[in-house]
């Protein structure tokens, strides 16, 4: 049903969630996103601090990422973002992560959601945060 890309992208996000440091939490995101005409994905992983407010999701870690590298490739084409929630829970992004990309891509960027068991659901950025402050 999914893409070979969205595939390696799976893959690729599931391998950045072990990365994570969730010493509070314990939920570990992984973060792939595919580089628009490239065979070239960034990543990211959540990363948690004792001073909660410094935390960071692994959606906002593969934008930065991306953008502190020079970014690569130019134009973002989709993420995929793993959790390890239930088939019938999955978790997409939080609010700032949403208007964090939407700094950087159009509402029809293609969000897919995955658990460890695949990926699970296809939104866009308009359907997730359809009043978007965009400048």
């Amino acid at each position: 049903m999914w893409t070979k890309d969205v595939l390696k992208g799976l893959e690729l996000a599931q391998k950045a969630r072990l990365n994570a440091h969730a010493t509070y939490s314990k939920f570990l995101v992984g973060a792939a996103f595919k580089i628009k005409g490239h065979d070239q994905f960034i990543t990211g992983c959540n990363v948690e601090n004792g001073s909660f407010g410094a935390t960071v999701c692994a959606e906002r870690v593969g934008i930065w990422k991306w953008v502190s590298e020079g970014r690569p490739g130019g134009e973002l084409e989709y993420v995929v973002l793993v959790t390890d929630t239930p088939t019938a829970n999955v978790a997409g992004p939080c609010g700032m992560c949403l208007q964090v990309m939407s700094e950087f891509v159009d509402g029809d960027f293609p969000i897919y959601i995955a658990n460890l068991q695949g990926v699970q659901k296809q939104v866009t950025l308009q359907d997730l945060l359809p009043m978007r402050f965009k400048l």
